[in-house]
């Protein structure tokens, strides 16, 4: 299966970019992600629990980053074995730049732009590729929402001024060290 997208991020590229290297952002930002750790400057392992229509289980695997080009993408590969489940496996092309800030934010803001493709075996595969399909598009769409918000913070209420002048960047570092810690 393949899939594509992209999200507006008002945040400069370089913080973009870092959470995007972050073990703590992305293991908070993927859905059912046990653990994240960094082995090296360019792999992880993870341990992450989905289900599937029927099937639920339990992926053990590696991911590694290639073609970096510092500041503005990778691809990112990996594989995840689930016992009796099957396995997961597939890779990303990510791609950052400038862009205009989006409607009523000022400021800086990042293009997140992703090419991803997948492949599933054992049990899942069995599940069809509708329900797979539809799968992994949610999932995609709940790490980049989730990704969205630990760099931008909550979505702010449309109520009247309260007068709370704080930083916005100090509530957004906030909100990023409650997602992550």
């Amino acid at each position: 299966m393949n899939m594509s997208g992209e999200r507006l991020i008002a945040a400069p590229r370089a913080d973009v970019w870092a959470a995007l290297n972050d073990p703590e952002v992305l293991k908070a930002c993927i859905p059912g992600c046990d653990s994240l750790e960094k082995t090296s400057d360019t792999s992880f392992s993870a341990v992450a629990t989905q289900k599937v229509g029927p099937v639920k289980a339990t992926f053990k695997g590696e991911v590694s980053l290639s073609d970096i080009v510092e500041g503005e993408g990778y691809t990112i590969t990996g594989e995840g074995k689930g016992g009796a489940a099957g396995f997961a496996k597939g890779g990303a092309k990510v791609n950052l730049s400038d862009a205009e800030p989006p409607e009523g934010k000022s400021g800086p803001a990042t293009l997140l732009v992703y090419e991803a493709e997948a492949k599933v075996g054992g049990k899942l595969a069995q599940l069809g590729s509708r329900l797979i399909d539809g799968f992994a598009k949610k999932m995609a769409d709940d790490f980049f929402n989730r990704f969205q918000t630990a760099i931008e913070g909550p979505a702010e209420p449309e109520e009247a001024d309260d007068g709370d002048d704080a930083a916005p960047e100090a509530k957004k570092k906030s909100w990023l060290k409650r997602l992550v810690g």
